[in-house]
């Protein structure tokens, strides 16, 4: 895709924000670049939509996704690309792969780690196991304990990666399973409540894995009525350490990310790009030589 073709594509709204000591206006060419793409509940969306649909005429579809994603990642290679779960559940191609054309197109396209959903447990966690041969990219989860399911010791709490000599820690948050699937399908999969999680994830991932960038893979939802129910929102602003915030599960379409004010009055980037493939998450961070950092939201639409 030509740059042109590609600008003309993204929304025009973003949100620029200093969160940890650098700002827009002290942000220069020397600067190093980390680029951070994501989806969220795609739910085996791989066509695009109809051009007759009421909704989303000929929108979509993985083809422009990996376009687009090969675009970004020429334009900068240090480039990273994550899913916030809900893989599974949506086509026939589902109900006829089970997930596994899924796993191989998101492996075609390099993402490099996805967190999981309610509804990747839909063919039960033995069906989810089945296929994960088929990703050649990591599941993060943090708040699922699997220790007693076929799932054990396939699912980490985090992962960390080096791009140009910035350390990033990636942990991964799951919705509490009970009421939305049947325990038939998760079996004994344990839930823990996601705040105290999140706090000891980015813990370990500030003072002992060393990470200058810090992100949750969120499938808990962006915000609710339920005054106690856990969400992004309050989850950010319950965190001291995290930066960015990639939710899923309630389809949540945000022209540009939600900043929220942690516990340490520091400045948190929730972001979510509603479902189905429609849209693709962009959040570029920006280091100094001193690795104080600020970012830059926005949402592409394919």
């Amino acid at each position: 895709m030509k740059r042109r073709k590609f600008l003309a594509n993204a929304t025009a709204s973003s949100v620029f924000v200093g969160l940890g000591g650098l700002s827009l206006s002290s942000c220069s060419t020397s600067a190093k670049k980390i680029t951070i793409l994501h989806t969220n509940d795609v739910h085996s969306h791989i066509d695009p939509f109809e051009k007759d649909h009421s909704q989303f005429p000929n929108m979509g579809g993985l083809a422009r996704r990996a376009t687009l994603v090969e675009s970004i990642r020429n334009e900068n290679p240090n480039t990273l690309l994550f899913d916030a779960g809900d893989i599974f559940q949506g086509t026939p191609y589902f109900n006829f792969y089970g997930g596994e054309l899924e796993f191989k197109l998101m492996s075609k396209l390099r993402y490099d780690a996805a967190t999981i959903g309610n509804h990747d447990f839909d063919n039960g966690v033995e069906g989810l196991a089945a296929q994960l041969p088929h990703a050649k990219f990591k599941f993060l989860s943090a708040n699922y304990n699997f220790a007693n399911t076929i799932l054990d010791g396939q699912v980490k709490p985090y992962t960390t990666y080096s791009v140009d000599g910035i350390k990033i820690g990636v942990y991964g948050l799951g919705i509490e399973l009970k009421g939305l699937v049947s325990r038939s399908l998760y079996k004994e999969t344990r839930y823990d409540h996601p705040y105290p999680i999140a706090r000891d994830m980015e813990r370990i991932l500030k003072t002992e894995e060393k990470c200058d960038l810090i992100i949750c893979l969120s499938h808990i939802g962006y915000q609710y009525k339920v005054k106690d129910k856990p969400n992004d929102l309050h989850l950010a602003a319950k965190t001291k350490l995290t930066d960015l915030i990639i939710g899923g599960h309630t389809h949540t379409f945000l022209e540009k990310p939600t900043v929220v004010q942690n516990m340490a009055g520091k400045n948190v980037l929730v972001n979510q790009v509603g479902c189905f493939g429609l849209n693709l998450g962009r959040v570029d961070f920006y280091f100094d030589t001193e690795k104080n950092v600020a970012a830059n939201g926005t949402r592409i639409i394919v």
